[in-house]
């Protein structure tokens, strides 16, 4: 009898689903930034705008006035979807630039241009020799704002949203294998990086305070998007539990909330989901591991140690 349900079972889940959707879906997309600030005179620049929640971000930055940069890899589609939000919201101040956050020579040339994260890859390493997870959801974000870093000193107050996961929860920072040579697993090392994007933020956070600069990491739902390219059990759930997933629009809602909202500077460091201030693991609270990390991550990238 068991084995005859199991298969009736799987063929149900999709309508099961489906019939449950409206009430799950509200409950998962709550949070929503109400901030109406408009930002004539900003400058913004979103990493991943080329898609996703970064170009939703990107579009409703721009609605608000600001000069976007559009920070992408691939610049053709950069400028395709510069074009659209250009159409969308009559802000031309939309500009696309090459950055490519798995190479520390393209971040360095974007960041030079400007002054003057994936989930669940096969392992593969970026330009510099870094586990591609670490290396681009982590090192790359840590180096580019290292580097744009006296300009948001400059521009105070600024700000500056880093975008993290509730999947951080699963991770862990092996500083013997930070590169995932010793052992790898795909989904457990994107939980790594998500827990190393909270550890910066809190230490940039402390490093940055009385500066008119502050940061914040964001999760922003279990959102539709091209993240789950690598793996075609992921596309399968997502596409099973596409009921109750967020739309890039709602996954945007808590990154625009910590960009927008006026009197934020207080909460300078936490984590944020659905526009609220969240739980954070307890190695994400862990101030020895994210002074570590920021000690071993300045020493991968060639940078000072302060």
């Amino acid at each position: 009898m068991v084995e005859l349900m199991f298969p009736l079972l799987l063929l149900l889940l999709p309508f099961l689903l489906y019939m449950a959707a409206p009430q799950i879906r509200k409950m998962l997309s709550s949070g929503v930034c109400t901030s109406t600030v408009q930002l004539p005179g900003k400058v913004v620049v979103v990493t991943g705008a080329n898609t996703g929640i970064g170009k939703e971000t990107a579009k409703e930055l721009a609605q608000r006035g600001a000069r976007v940069y559009l920070a992408c890899r691939d610049v053709e589609k950069g400028e395709l979807v510069a074009k659209e939000i250009q159409t969308t919201t009559g802000n031309q101040q939309v500009l696309v630039r090459k950055l490519d956050l798995s190479d520390t020579k393209s971040i360095r040339a974007f960041a030079k241009g400007f002054l003057a994260g994936v989930m669940m890859c096969p392992y593969s390493k970026t330009a510099d020799g870094f586990e591609m997870h670490i290396g681009v959801n982590h090192l790359g974000h840590f180096l580019l704002t290292h580097l744009l870093l006296e300009k948001l000193k400059e521009s105070a107050p600024s700000r500056i949203v880093n975008v993290s996961s509730l999947a951080h929860h699963l991770g862990r920072i092996h500083f013997h294998n930070l590169q995932g040579e010793k052992f790898y697993n795909a989904g457990l090392a994107y939980c790594h990086s998500k827990l190393a994007n909270i550890l910066f933020t809190q230490e940039l956070a402390r490093r940055l305070k009385g500066s008119g600069v502050t940061t914040y990491s964001v999760h922003p739902g279990t959102v539709q998007s091209e993240l789950v390219r690598h793996s075609s059990f992921m596309r399968w759930m997502w596409w099973l539990f596409s009921f109750f997933i967020k739309t890039p629009q709602q996954g945007a809602q808590t990154s625009l909330h910590c960009a927008l909202t006026e009197g934020l500077e207080i909460l300078s460091g936490n984590h944020f989901s659905d526009c609220h201030v969240a739980w954070v693991s307890a190695q994400a609270r862990n101030e020895t591991i994210a002074r570590r990390l920021w000690d071993v991550s300045c020493d991968l990238l060639g940078l000072p140690i302060d």
